[in-house]
């Protein structure tokens, strides 16, 4: 096949790994860009958006993930670039600044190490030879080892590697050839320490993703490993993937149980979304998330506001008065409306609902939370 040829199947391959920048607002959904690869946005540090150009290096898998459309033994269409390739196409794009950076994974070219070395190769490439400075993020291969994983670190501006699901034995519904703690844990680990806090790397950013639902793990299981990534390992995000029934195998439990209907799927993602963002926006922890009897977040309400009405003890929260973690804690006022109201409170007293410069639905769910005395 021609590169292009192969790059259209590789991207479009590459759709089922979020663990890099997206997300669902207008402005940072992905979109199909040049001869059909995707492109992702990032939200720039001095505002605005770019794209990073997103691809597997090869879709040829030796690993049976059985959630995975692309799992050995599933009949794709398969295909691999070499790394000089991956490197000139980038080039070519990057120059023509068309895109901003660069995320590249792969499928399992015979073992996780070899794949690792092609990997890297395509960030050696960029660095060296082109002396490119700008965006990488590279994938961690699932078992690869210590040193692979320290020299993709020292290649990239952030690394992720796909969690899955928390814990052994939900793992083990869904893959038999990988073992949880020596290809995935140790890894991530790894990854924590090697970019954590006053280290060499602490620049380098670290991600991963659960892809829910496949498994039948619960939301308290998420829940609690999320938070240890966070807490204990400097991770920077989680992302979630909600399994999509007919992508794998029949006999896991994504196919038979739990969540069968489409929409349901996806609101259990979103709520767990909505609770990543409570641990990394408004200063909640992992025992302030209310669940249900069966572990798993209400998929009627926010979890915020699951919160704020069994405490009623808490609220009003007095707008004029009330801290930063307070105001927080009101159902419908997010992180850049606080900064907006701390910032008028230092100019003058604010007297209603219509002086934080909110309307609808969630004006009125605020003004149910909060007095203006």
């Amino acid at each position: 096949m021609e590169t292009i040829e192969k790059l259209k199947i590789l991207s479009e391959d590459s759709q089922y790994d979020l663990a890099c920048a997206c997300g669902t607002g207008r402005d940072d959904r992905r979109r199909l860009g040049m001869e059909g690869k995707w492109l992702y946005p990032v939200a720039l540090p001095q505002g605005g958006y770019s794209v990073l150009l997103k691809t597997l290096l090869s879709n040829a898998c030796a690993n049976d993930c059985r959630y995975c459309p692309l799992r050995s033994g599933s009949n794709v269409r398969r295909c691999t670039l070499n790394p000089e390739e991956v490197a000139n196409i980038f080039m070519e794009y990057y120059r023509r600044r068309k895109v901003f950076g660069l995320f590249l994974s792969s499928g399992v070219i015979g073992n996780p190490d070899n794949t690792m070395e092609r990997i890297n190769a395509v960030a050696r490439l960029l660095r060296g030879r082109h002396e490119y400075r700008g965006y990488i993020h590279l994938k961690i291969i699932p078992g690869a080892s210590d040193a692979a994983i320290e020299e993709a670190v020292s290649l990239s501006t952030a690394v992720s590697l796909n969690i899955e699901t928390p814990g052994r034995k939900h793992f083990a519904l869904l893959s038999g050839k990988k073992d949880y703690e020596r290809d995935i844990i140790r890894p991530v680990e790894l990854m924590g320490r090697l970019t954590g806090k006053g280290t060499r790397y602490s620049k380098v950013k670290c991600t991963t993703q659960f892809i829910v639902g496949a498994s039948n793990e619960t939301d308290s299981e998420i829940i609690q490993c999320m938070s240890g990534l966070y807490t204990n390992l400097n991770f920077k995000r989680v992302y979630f993937s909600a399994y999509q029934k007919g992508l794998g195998t029949p006999d896991i439990p994504g196919e038979k149980q739990f969540l069968t209907n489409p929409g349901e799927r996806f609101m259990r993602e979103h709520r767990l979304y909505q609770v990543d963002f409570l641990f990394r926006k408004y200063g909640f922890c992992e025992g302030e998330i209310l669940l249900d009897g069966g572990g798993n977040l209400r998929l009627d309400r926010d979890p915020k506001q699951v919160w704020a009405d069994s405490h009623p003890d808490f609220y009003p929260v007095r707008v004029n008065t009330a801290d930063r973690e307070a105001l927080l804690r009101v159902p419908g006022l997010g992180p850049e409306t606080v900064k907006r109201i701390l910032k008028m409170r230092r100019e003058r007293r604010l007297g209603s609902i219509k002086d934080l410069g909110i309307k609808g639905k969630r004006s009125a769910m605020v003004k149910s939370y909060v007095i203006f005395e």
